[in-house]
């Protein structure tokens, strides 16, 4: 199992984004989380096979239907720990 941790740039707060993001995680079978940062962006940390994180980075670039995402930065990795669901954090 792998991790990707990522950050999600532009209009992507006050646009359901981190709802959007919980709902295509389990959609795709993925855990982990998400949260909206003080400068503005969306940061998270996604679990899953290779196959499943790639299609939700791809996904990441379009967000909600208010979003206007204009870069979405990733790094992957080994899973550190086990999560067991996907969470909205404050």
């Amino acid at each position: 199992m792998k991790q990707m941790h990522f950050t999600v740039h532009g209009k992507v707060q006050g646009v359901w984004f981190r709802a959007w993001t919980q709902d295509l995680a389990k959609e795709l079978g993925l855990t982990g989380w998400v949260r909206n940062t003080s400068d503005g962006n969306v940061e998270g940390l996604a679990l899953g096979e290779d196959t499943q994180l790639a299609k939700f980075k791809e996904r990441l670039h379009d967000g909600p239907p208010l979003a206007r995402v204009t870069q979405v930065d990733s790094a992957e990795s080994e899973a550190e720990d086990i999560i067991d669901s996907f969470n909205v954090r404050p």
